[in-house]
């Protein structure tokens, strides 16, 4: 028997329950992992609450770092005692043991710890294919980045700094401000103090940006159009304060021919040769100090509903992690 936290119903942070699992042999295609530590994302939240549907009863979590037990057959990438690491559904990562597809999992570098694998990877990963492929940045041009100082957006700020890139970053607090700011972004924007689409202007002398990444969805979507110059792309990955709304394309039309885009860490890492190359970029950044990874809460597995409050109320900065 294992402890896993899982809900039987949509709804609060109250539905999350801690129970006894039976966890098994893998099977074809299949390895079983010992969790070490666990990454907690606001798509958890999406989860929960039923904005992305799921069959119930159900584990919880997409991301996490540990040890192989024992491998299922046709597995060769990974073998029993190697660390890796992992962010991919399906959701179970809640838990000390589990078993689960071994195509996810990448070799975790000695050089990273159990708690930044699992901290960095669902967020990392993000970071690769949005800076990196969905809109490929440039040294000298000028981003605009939402939820800064969240874990997607300090891990954005400090890579955009890396790879020469001026990062407007959004934040709520001045205390949030300061960290994003801390940790690379070029200028910072307190949303509930400044006029976001004007502060834009200002910073790029009114030619506005070529990209704009908004994780945050129904509060920001529409400033965030019009902070695009023409031809400029919107990238939707995230509703952290709802889904997006139903909108005319010729919202698109009037801002200068908009390109929009709803990426997903799936689409990105299809193959397994996709992911692999991902988390080397990521792995390398990290282990060469270019990105630090924030670990600012931790809380006993246990705890998940918890640390589903503190996230959901915005009191959290960088990750958050769950410990068996």
């Amino acid at each position: 028997m294992a402890k896993a936290i899982r809900f039987s119903s949509t709804g609060g942070p109250e539905v999350l329950q801690l129970a006894d699992v039976e966890v098994g042999e893998p099977g074809p295609g299949e390895a079983r992992v010992r969790n070490h530590a666990i990454g907690v994302n606001f798509i958890d939240v999406y989860f929960r609450t039923g904005l992305y549907p799921l069959d119930l009863p159900s584990g919880l979590g997409q991301e996490g770092a540990g040890v192989v037990e024992a491998v299922g057959p046709g597995v060769e990438h990974v073998k029993a005692g190697d660390r890796v690491a992992y962010a991919a559904r399906p959701n179970g990562a809640y838990s000390e043991l589990r078993v689960m597809p071994a195509d996810i999992l990448v070799k975790l570098p000695d050089a990273i710890s159990f708690e930044t694998g699992a901290a960095m990877m669902l967020q990392g990963l993000t970071v690769q294919y949005l800076l990196k492929q969905t809109y490929p940045v440039k040294a000298g041009e000028t981003i605009l980045f939402h939820a800064a100082a969240g874990g997607v957006g300090l891990i954005a700020c400090q890579w955009a700094r890396a790879l020469g890139v001026n990062l407007i970053g959004t934040v709520g607090s001045n205390e949030k401000a300061e960290l994003a700011k801390a940790h690379g972004a070029a200028h910072v924007i307190n949303y509930n103090t400044e006029d976001v689409v004007q502060r834009v202007l200002e910073i790029t002398g009114g030619a506005r940006v070529p990209v704009v990444y908004d994780s945050v969805g129904k509060d920001t979507f529409a400033r965030s159009l019009d902070c695009l110059r023409p031809r400029g792309l919107m990238v939707s990955f995230g509703n952290s304060s709802g889904a997006v709304p139903p909108f005319a394309l010729t919202e698109l039309v009037s801002r200068g021919s908009l390109y929009i885009t709803r990426p997903t860490l799936q689409s990105y890492a299809a193959t397994r040769e996709q992911l692999e190359a991902m988390a080397a970029d990521l792995f390398d950044v990290v282990a060469g100090g270019q990105v630090k990874i924030e670990i600012n809460q931790r809380f006993p597995l246990a705890d998940a509903g918890r640390a589903h409050i503190e996230l959901e109320a915005r009191r959290t900065t960088g990750k958050t992690i769950l410990i068996p």
